[in-house]
């Protein structure tokens, strides 16, 4: 167990270097299971996902080389072996394994997938999908198996537009036979990253990133290599943290168009940006105002950047609202930010954040991710030390952050409880 401690006040300013993305990687390394020979994939973020991952992957037989950013997965003498449940509730994506054991061997047995305590998060699209490609689920407990004789494309509509669906019926669909439509696709940029990746395996999907994506299957995929995209969530956290505490603070290496919902919002509440090709340089405003935030899909604000921004929105002037339609347990982080001295009312899918106001450093404790990175944002611009526990999911998700924060400036450790 670790937790993290943070003197706050420390202004920030310099350069943080943006990673590769989480959701991108998470679905990169399972998807390269479906080639033939070696997948190349560089910018893997090092994070504890990754290494998740790598179990999992080694557990099936596969030859796995991880080098700084740099991962080779070698998948010809994989064997498809039921995956433990040990293993698989380490992270939510190990759910992409399904897709990709059953594209390729036509069955696959594993359990309901980990992750972060933020709401139902049910895999029956994800199911519903494999069904009408032609296999069968069964389940005994939390073991799922879904097996088939063979796979063949059909239309499928999606009643939400969910992420890991889209992707997950994708990996299984490239090697059905026929044409696979998935309607109501999800459009975020992991998405297509992930299709173009496949792509150069010799896969032949279409339409990524939009609404109706079409998968054309193919008998084989071939070795590759393919880079993980700046992980866009990263980026927008530490853009915050500019907002709150920096000084021509740069953060480097991302698309800004993935985050063009965050860098309106912020304009419209009155921090300073500069927005480059592949940077953004940001301080902290001195009077922000409040503002209203309505999560959604892509593009539309982020349901990952719903905590971190409500930090921000504790110091703004006047009430902002936040409306979180993707997950209803979004708001587990609020009750340490009032414990903090923030002024936060929950009732039901909206919180209202009455600013600004002082927060001392308290003990709190990360429930989930983005919870997590919320409280180290509060953490810096606080009076006194924060001590933020359960600090586990933060490292899954945010590559050397401890090392990134220092660098420019903040008093941020990492210690063994």
């Amino acid at each position: 167990m670790k937790k993290i401690k943070i003197q706050g006040g420390k202004t920030l300013t310099g350069t943080i270097n943006i990673g590769g993305a989480k959701n991108s990687a998470v679905a990169l390394i399972p998807a390269a299971i479906l080639c033939s020979g070696t997948a190349t994939i560089f910018n893997v973020p090092q994070i504890s996902d990754t290494l998740s991952l790598i179990e999992i992957l080694e557990y099936l037989g596969a030859k796995v080389n991880l080098s700084n950013d740099i991962m080779t997965i070698d998948s010809s003498n994989i064997e498809n072996k039921d995956i433990p449940e040990e293993v698989s509730k380490k992270l939510r994506a190990s759910y992409y394994f399904m897709g990709a054991l059953l594209g390729k061997y036509k069955k696959v047995t594993m359990y309901f997938p980990g992750g972060c305590k933020i709401g139902e998060r049910p895999i029956n699209l994800h199911l519903k999908g494999f069904e009408m490609l032609g296999a069968k689920v069964t389940s005994e407990g939390n073991k799922y198996t879904v097996e088939a004789d063979k796979l063949k494309g059909t239309s499928i509509y999606l009643d939400i537009a969910s992420v890991g669906a889209t992707i997950n019926i994708m990996l299984a669909a490239t090697l059905a036979e026929g044409v696979t439509t998935i309607e109501n696709a999800a459009k975020e940029p992991e998405i297509v990253n992930v299709a173009t990746f496949m792509n150069t395996m010799g896969a032949k999907i279409t339409g990524a990133g939009t609404s109706e994506i079409k998968i054309e299957g193919v008998k084989k995929l071939n070795s590759s290599f393919h880079e993980v995209i700046p992980d866009r969530i990263e980026a927008g956290t530490y853009i915050i943290a500019g907002a709150l505490i920096g000084d021509n603070l740069k953060i480097n290496n991302i698309i800004p168009d993935h985050i063009e919902s965050l860098t309106s919002k912020l304009t419209e509440i009155g921090i300073p940006l500069e927005i480059g090709s592949d940077y953004v340089i940001v301080s902290k405003a001195n009077k922000p105002k409040c503002t209203n935030v309505k999560t959604l899909v892509y593009p539309g604000f982020a349901t990952d950047l719903q905590q971190p921004l409500t930090t921000l929105l504790t110091q703004c002037n006047g009430t902002s609202s936040i409306e979180e339609t993707i997950w209803e347990n979004r708001f587990l982080n609020t009750e340490y930010l009032n414990k903090m001295g923030a002024n936060i009312t929950v009732n039901g899918k909206t919180a209202l954040i009455k600013g600004p106001t002082k927060l001392i450093g308290k003990k709190v404790i990360a429930t989930d991710l983005r919870a997590g990175a919320c409280l180290i944002l509060a953490g810096l611009i606080a009076k006194g030390e924060t001590t933020i526990e359960n600090v586990e999911h933060i490292l899954r998700g945010y590559e050397k952050i401890i090392e990134k924060l220092t660098n420019v400036g903040a008093k941020i450790s990492l210690e063994e409880i």
